[in-house]
């Protein structure tokens, strides 16, 4: 079958132009006029990101994205309270496509009570009626996405919001370079015998193990991870060096292809430190003799930011055509909706 029939057969909700056009979210996010009140960066001391699933993995990309800039620690939250250090120093950043996510409007609800600088980032919902009760800021996004797929949205409001308060620098320069990108290989990766739908094709019938570096590459590689569970409808599994190194490593001295059908996938980028690279390089060498093969994926801009958001929606690409070459609708996340109900 070509592309289109996948499309047409498995995508009803059309995820594909979703993800051809995803650079209009970049647009959209980054041209919307941000104005945020009785916020004083010089008495921030700390950043909370609350968020879960989709609406989150904006925050762990930001921890990547402005690693050598933000001079003040960032947590990211998944869950439904706040560490103790949370104060009234704090900036808590409430971030949820939908704005009912449970755990979000908890940990937003307790910000409040221990008077948290707070700022939401949502398309409406209860949060956002929370922050017009209580006069809070909150960045409205577009509507009409799964929240999966309104990365471009998430993230770059985040980081523009970064910018606004001037923790960072003006990232123009760089969120057109990105936004070029996108729309680029949006193009590209909708063409028949694509990257993103050869590598996709390559790991059908496997489960995918991905291997990215802590506090660098980290973001793309559960970002991946993710995508593959919720697109592809496929368990896959994610671990950063070095960590992996002082634990994971010993699993694949009883590697067996027959038991655990599997191939690896690396993230590999040049501003990792040079033990890092020593380390793949043994890794690999190891990986090889267990009989395992090994994909790596890498970008070739010349810019580390660039090179993040040109291989998560390489990643996100590869997910959408591992589902409809399975014969799953890339939409569709049942579970999580059975999940809901039931905890209601």
């Amino acid at each position: 079958m070509e592309i289109k029939d996948y499309v047409i057969k498995y995508d009803p909700q059309n995820q594909f132009d979703v993800l051809v056009n995803s650079y209009l979210q970049i647009e959209n996010a980054w041209n919307n006029q941000i104005k945020i009140s009785g916020i004083n960066p010089s008495e921030i001391s700390n950043i909370i990101i609350s968020g879960l699933g989709g609406s989150a993995i904006s925050a762990d990309l930001i921890k990547n994205f402005i690693r050598d800039e933000l001079s003040i620690p960032l947590l990211v939250n998944r869950n439904y309270s706040l560490p103790k250090f949370a104060n009234e120093k704090t900036l808590f950043i409430a971030s949820s496509y939908s704005g009912n996510t449970e755990e979000t409007i908890s940990s937003l609800k307790q910000a409040i009570e221990l008077g948290c600088k707070i700022i939401c980032i949502s398309t409406g919902g209860e949060i956002e009626s929370i922050a017009k009760s209580k006069n809070i800021t909150c960045i409205k996004v577009q509507e009409g996405f799964q929240p999966r797929y309104s990365l471009g949205l998430s993230f770059f409001s985040l980081l523009k919001v970064f910018q606004v308060l001037k923790f960072i620098k003006d990232q123009s320069s760089v969120v057109e370079k990105i936004k070029s990108i996108w729309k680029k290989n949006g193009i590209e990766f909708s063409r028949e015998g694509n990257t993103a739908f050869n590598l996709a094709e390559s790991l059908v019938g496997f489960i995918p193990v991905i291997y990215s570096v802590a506090d660098s590459t980290s973001s793309i590689g559960y970002r991946f991870k993710c995508q593959l569970n919720e697109n592809s409808k496929l368990h896959a599994f994610h671990n950063e060096v070095p960590e992996m190194n002082h634990n994971e490593i010993i699993g694949w001295e009883s590697y067996r292809e027959k038991i655990f059908h599997s191939k690896i996938v690396i993230i590999a980028d040049e501003i990792y430190h040079p033990k890092i690279q020593k380390r793949f390089d043994i890794l690999k060498e190891i990986f090889s003799k267990s009989g395992v093969e090994i994909i790596n994926l890498k970008s070739n801009e010349d810019n580390f930011k660039v090179r993040l958001l040109d291989l998560i929606y390489l990643g996100d690409w590869i997910s959408y055509y591992l589902g409809v070459l399975r014969g799953f609708d890339p939409s569709e996340i049942d579970n999580i909706h059975t999940l809901k109900e039931k905890l209601k």
